[in-house]
């Protein structure tokens, strides 16, 4: 814990900034979570309703709940490109 307190105050106001930023960025997740359990809970419903018709409810809802997750992955990646240009 000192250490990361003593990493704290080494660094400049521009620096902190930027890792709050980066911080912000992962919580993209929590988004694209919600979105997903919503996609699959609307899903499921629509095959309780219409189980013929399971194959194409299935599709489609694989494909929205990869569009969903690319904005969680998106979050990911500019918070670890944040990090390595801040701290490298």
């Amino acid at each position: 814990m000192l250490s990361l307190i003593s990493l704290a105050a080494d660094l400049g106001v521009g620096t902190g900034l930027a890792l709050i930023g980066a911080g912000l960025a992962v919580f993209t997740g929590f988004g694209s979570g919600v979105a997903e359990g919503n996609v699959a809970a609307h899903a499921m419903d629509a095959i309780g309703r219409n189980p013929e018709a399971t194959n194409n409810i299935r599709s489609n809802m694989i494909l929205g709940i990869a569009l969903a997750e690319t904005t969680g992955i998106y979050g990911f990646a500019i918070a670890i490109l944040i990090l390595i240009m801040v701290l490298f």
